[in-house]
């Protein structure tokens, strides 16, 4: 079969980018904690304050996401792009367990 592609490899395909947003979802609460230096040194700029939170909402999103397509990329190349899907969907359920479980030490 002949493709008649313009682009191609590994972030054309879209299993990759659905692990990734589940990657993504999973790895989000982990990886907000070290983007509390980043809101500290937004005060301190000169970044008009109207602008702080859109800043940290997209530097979270962004990194999140980034790291999410990475890791698919990695258990995609380990494992293969079905497995590696399958494992985000498990990670995104094991993250909302432990934000569960310490959302209930807090009390």
């Amino acid at each position: 079969m002949v493709s008649y592609e313009v682009m191609g490899g590994p972030l054309m395909d879209a299993s990759v980018w659905r692990g990734g947003l589940l990657w993504a979802i999973a790895l989000y609460v982990p990886l907000s904690a070290p983007l509390s230096t980043l809101e500290s040194s937004l005060v301190d700029s000169d970044l008009p304050e109207s602008l702080h939170q859109p800043a940290l909402v997209i530097s979270s999103l962004l990194l999140a996401l980034v790291t999410g397509v990475m890791t698919q990329l990695g258990f995609s190349w380990a494992l293969g792009p079905g497995w590696a899907s399958s494992l985000g969907f498990v990670a995104v359920g094991w993250s909302v367990l432990l934000v569960l479980a310490n959302a209930g030490k807090d009390d």
